[in-house]
């Protein structure tokens, strides 16, 4: 009788009455005007069951969702049905009856028909499964009248003793009835507080969560036997929708359905493509007029919109929603998010600094005077000529702008801003995991995945084939070396390919320098550096953002093939490889502007030359760091702009059309049922599955790693990463809520992995800034300048400095300037950007002792800054507590308060006892009391004085 209730579509008072099942009567041949014509003169049953969140009684909530394909052939579908009502024994026996000869044959003479085996193997898998659900208690209801045909749904609900033995068994933490003051700030910090509140009114959400709570109720993991403890005042409501359907999801993982030694649960299902979809339902719509007041229209009003960026976020109602480890990735985002307010503030203070001082700075100033005459040896053979030092005037004071000395300052600052940043996010999840009640929640060991099964299976197979023993299999480091070198191949393959595009991309920069030189009017020939450099870094850009996608498939594929045991370790590996492809990807063109490019030139009459042909690259005569800016900037806001925002926002949507443009081609519907509104189910359907939070997270700690790494170079990173976070927020949220199917919640009480990768970030951080001070700008150089070799310690003969001079008939042969005189004189000696020694020198050409000065106040102030910056980042890290000392305080005090509860309740127990003791010692008393005789003959009312406490 169980098979048939989970299949029933009646209410609870009509499961008496025999009703014809309205499936039969399409079959045996019932037109089907007339069926329509009996629905319509019932009552709508769409709207008692509000559309799909509830059974068709109305009464029992749809928990969870499981979808499938089946084919409408009649014969097919006869089969079908037949098979399921063999499962039920209230259905009639008429039905249970095979058709005349041999079950499956026809009548007539007719020849059997096309039998799909392989579809009828996927719904006995079904018809196992589901009955293995219901015998773990959940009652399940069918539906294949939908407006997508072809697709069937079997809506899960959890009863009221289902979800109380699961709850129990995963140890969720319910609020009970006892409440308590959660402790309040006074004096001075009170005023502060309320001062604080009021100002930032405007700004929070209009959400009954967020407000600040005084009261909190005490929890306690849940168990049966103390209901009395738990408020169960509504019962309904206790179980949120989030809690019910993690309750259901960890049921179906751990149901089973057995065919021959092969045990699938829901994973393996799916993978196997025998239930095509399973997930939790929406609580409702979002939009339109008569729409019922729920949380996602509230987390769509207040959260999921344009036009409340300024608001802070509903966290606590996300994670009501969506579950900790989504909501933890909210509130982390949101924390990054404000941290980004003052790094910009101090960025945009530095870049106007470098503003202000441009027309102040020496170096730049001798640059531009034309008084100068500097002249500058070609830079390309034959081709290129000759060149005055005053054309590079506008790429020397662009430079100035982020090579300047509060550059040094904000590399600091950023540094203990990336340590501030981690110890202020620690404090804040903490705060988080007192509120959610995750305290004392400890992850437990996940199910085997589908294919970890799949695999043992394979092995236990082979091993039982040779007549071997088995005992419970697992996949060893052998079983998987294969796949461990498959990885570290693939890896080395693809890192090299990544090496391999950026010198492509130099051979053409190389090249289209040398061909714009031949061709372009004087002119043109001030800016082919500007012309290189940019066209070089937007074919970088386009390249990072093809690999990115293809790094993503071929991570996901290196991870499957190592068949991880569980999904977090399957997350995990896949994190640490899509890292480390898509930083590589990221970050190596930024690594060759700022450490490799220029250092390897060589010397005008001994270049170094790629191919034979092609002369290595030199930086412009302001330095690099220019460049490095250019590059870092253009392939920044790139990646944020087109692959984080108009990608998220596109290709979901683009998704969705190509979904709508199917649906609509297969199903031939009448215009009754297209004018029908849809179920909550079938609605959901439509959507895009949820893929985790690893793309999500990804960008964000590439960013992050934008706004470390190389900040020395570019102080305003920290700026545009915020305007992007302030869109990125709201464009994940409206993601979330309206264009992705509902997640399954899941409890965490931290970031996991990512947390490590930001701290490695951070400390790399300071490392890179070190260097990108010391050897990309001009900072040590100046210094060395200024302290050493200055008459008047002044800049005054900086650039004259640094310039090292060359004799122009030490040229190799066909190396020299085709028109030597094209600055209108002949030139007898150039100049380089170098420390070597003059062409009059007895050791010309060679490193001068200048060069070896400034490489050890390079590297001595690699090794100072390195080592100060980490102290300081230590001690900020040393000095901030990781858990706030309130939290402490309350999380002690629940610990207090639920001893004191527990022993209320054994004392209470024990006066119990006492007092059922008392009256049975009266009891006895009073049976003494009475005469022998009496006694003798009232034997059995004396025996039931002394059963008296056996009966209690």
């Amino acid at each position: 009788m169980r098979v048939n209730k989970k299949y029933s579509c009646l209410p609870a008072e009509e499961k008496g009455i025999h009703i014809i099942n309205i499936r039969a009567i399409e079959d045996i041949g019932y037109d089907q005007h007339e069926s329509t014509l009996l629905n319509s003169l019932s009552k709508n049953p769409d709207a008692d069951c509000k559309y799909g969140l509830y059974f068709r009684d109305g009464k029992r909530k749809v928990d969870y969702i499981l979808v499938y394909h089946y084919k409408k052939s009649s014969s097919g579908k006869t089969l079908t049905r037949r098979v399921h009502h063999n499962d039920s024994s209230g259905r009639s026996t008429k039905q249970d009856q095979p058709l005349p000869g041999k079950g499956v044959q026809l009548e007539m003479g007719e020849s059997e028909p096309h039998v799909d085996y392989h579809e009828d193997d996927k719904r006995f898998r079904r018809e196992e499964y589901e009955g293995n659900l219901v015998e773990a208690g959940l009652e399940l209801e069918r539906d294949e009248d939908t407006k997508i045909h072809g697709i069937g749904f079997v809506k899960i609900h959890a009863p009221w003793n289902v979800l109380c033995r699961e709850a129990e068994f995963l140890k969720l933490k319910m609020p009970t009835k006892k409440m308590y003051q959660i402790n309040q700030t006074h004096g001075l910090l009170k005023k502060i507080n309320s001062v604080i509140q009021k100002i930032t009114e405007p700004i929070q959400p209009k959400v009954a969560e967020h407000k600040p709570q005084t009261v909190k109720r005490l929890s306690y993991p849940f168990s049966r036997e103390k209901q009395h403890l738990f408020d169960l005042s509504d019962r309904d409501s206790f179980f949120d929708s989030k809690t019910r359907s993690t309750i259901v999801y960890e049921i179906l993982k751990r149901t089973t359905c057995t065919k021959a030694k092969y045990s699938m649960g829901i994973t393996s299902l799916l993978a196997n493509g025998v239930y095509s979809a399973a997930y939790p339902l929406h609580d409702g719509d979002y939009e339109g007029e008569n729409v019922e007041p729920n949380d996602r229209k509230l987390l769509c009003e207040e959260w999921a919109s344009y036009g409340v960026f300024y608001k802070y976020q509903p966290i606590d109602l996300v994670r009501k929603y969506f579950g900790e480890k989504i909501g933890l990735y909210f509130a982390w985002l949101g924390v990054y998010t404000q941290m980004l307010i003052p790094a910009s503030i101090v960025g945009i203070i530095v870049f106007l600094y470098g503003c202000a001082t441009v027309d102040e700075n020496i170096p730049s100033m001798e640059m531009c005077d034309q008084r100068n005459n500097i002249t500058m040896c070609p830079l390309c053979d034959r081709t290129c000529s000759y060149w005055k030092m005053s054309s590079a005037c506008a790429t020397a004071r662009a430079s100035h702008l982020f090579d300047n000395p509060a550059t040094v300052f904000f590399s600091v600052f950023m540094a203990l801003w990336a340590a501030t940043f981690m110890e202020h996010w620690k404090r804040k999840q903490m705060r988080l995991n007192y509120r959610w009640d995750l305290t004392g929640f400890e992850e437990e060991e996940d199910h085997p995945r589908a294919e970890y099964e799949a695999k043992v299976l394979e092995k236990s197979l082979r091993r039982e084939h040779k007549h071997k023993e088995t005992d419970k299999e697992k996949l060893t480091w052998k079983d998987r070396f294969p796949a461990y070198l498959t990885n570290f191949v693939g890896i080395i393959f693809m890192v090299g390919l990544t090496f391999a595009i950026v010198f492509g991309v130099i051979i053409y920069r190389i090249s289209t320098a040398a061909a714009l030189a031949i061709s372009s009017t004087p002119s043109g020939r001030s800016s082919v550096r500007v012309t290189v450099t940019a066209t070089a870094v937007i074919i970088n850009l386009v390249v990072i953002i093809i690999l990115d996608e293809v790094y993503g498939c071929i991570a996901r594929w290196l991870t499957q093939i190592e068949v991880p045991k569980t999904d977090k370790s399957f997350e995990e590996r896949l994190i640490f490889k899509a890292f480390l492809l898509k930083f590589v990807n990221a970050y190596t063109p930024i690594f060759y502007v700022a450490f490799f490019k220029g250092r390897f030139v060589g010397r005008p009459g001994d270049y170094v030359y790629i191919f034979h042909s092609f002369r290595m690259e030199e930086c412009a005569p302001g330095g690099c760091l220019m460049e490095l800016c250019i590059q870092l900037s253009i392939i920044m806001l790139g990646k944020q702009l087109i692959q984080n925002n108009l990608f998220e926002i596109g290709i979901p949507k683009m998704k969705k059309f190509i979904r709508y443009m199917k649906l609509k081609r297969r199903r031939s519907l009448d215009h009754e049922e297209h004018m029908k509104k849809k179920q909550r189910y079938e609605v959901d359907y439509n959507l895009e599955p949820f893929a985790g939070l690893t793309p999500e997270y990804m960008e964000m700690i590439i960013q992050f790693g934008f706004v470390t790494l190389f900040v020395a170079s570019f102080p305003l990173a920290p700026l545009f990463a915020l305007l992007n976070n302030i869109i990125e927020i709201r464009l994940d949220a409206k993601k979330f809520v309206t264009e992705l199917r509902r997640p399954v919640a899941v409890r965490a009480k931290d970031i996991g992995i990512w947390y490590n990768i930001l701290r490695g970030i951070g400390k790399l951080a300071v490392i890179i800034n070190a260097f990108v001070i010391s050897f990309t700008s001009d900072f040590i150089p100046r210094l060395v300048y200024l302290y050493m070799y200055s008459e008047n310690g002044t800049m005054h003969g900086f650039v004259n400095h640094t310039l090292s001079s060359f004799n122009v008939s030490d040229f190799q042969a066909g190396t020299a300037p085709n028109d030597p005189m094209d600055l209108g004189y002949e030139v007898q000696i150039c100049r380089y950007k170098d420390y070597r020694e003059p062409p009059w020198s007895e050791n010309k050409y060679d490193i001068s002792k200048d060069f070896w000065a400034v490489l050890a106040a390079r590297l001595a102030f690699v090794i100072v800054f390195q080592n100060l910056v980490m102290f300081m980042s230590d001690f900020v890290d040393w000095i901030i507590p990781d858990i706030p000392k309130d939290i402490s305080q309350q999380i002690h005090k629940e610990k207090v308060l639920m001893v004191e509860v527990f022993m209320r309740e054994e004392q209470g127990k024990l006066q119990m006892l006492e007092t059922w003791k008392d009256k049975d010692n009266k009891k006895g008393e009073n049976c003494n009391n009475h005469s022998p005789r009496l006694s003798r003959s009232h034997s059995g009312s004396l025996s039931s004085c002394h059963s008296y406490p056996l009966d209690v």
